[in-house]
């Protein structure tokens, strides 16, 4: 099994910035695709960005230029820098990840959340 754990959300200013943080833990063998979903009450899980185990990223055009996507593969952790945050940004994060393993079993992974409030 394996276990995603968010950290560093909070509530800022609209123009601030917060970075969110996901570790992945477990019997691991290999992360394909690593991603931020979120989702506000009465709405579906919408993707915010994604990222690739070469590197290679997909931010929705709603982001573009002020959230960036990056990863560490050697500790299998992905963060989420989200600059010039705006009230419409406030959701919760979910972390997500795809991957296999270390027994050969696929699998799909969300963690449990972290909520962004951007307010004055």
């Amino acid at each position: 099994q394996v276990q995603l754990v968010e950290s560093g959300g909070g509530l800022v200013q609209p123009g601030g910035s917060l970075r969110l943080s996901c570790a992945a833990s477990g019997s691991i063998f290999s992360i394909y695709v690593m991603g931020w979903y979120r989702q506000v009450p009465g709405k579906q899980r919408d993707v915010v960005a994604v990222i690739g185990s070469s590197g290679n990223t997909n931010h929705v055009d709603s982001v573009k230029g002020r959230f960036t996507i990056s990863r560490v593969n050697a500790n299998n952790t992905v963060y989420l820098q989200m600059n010039s945050l705006k009230p419409e940004d406030t959701a919760i994060y979910y972390c997500y990840a795809v991957g296999r393993q270390s027994w050969g079993a696929d699998f799909d992974s969300w963690g449990q959340g972290t909520q962004v409030t951007v307010s004055s």
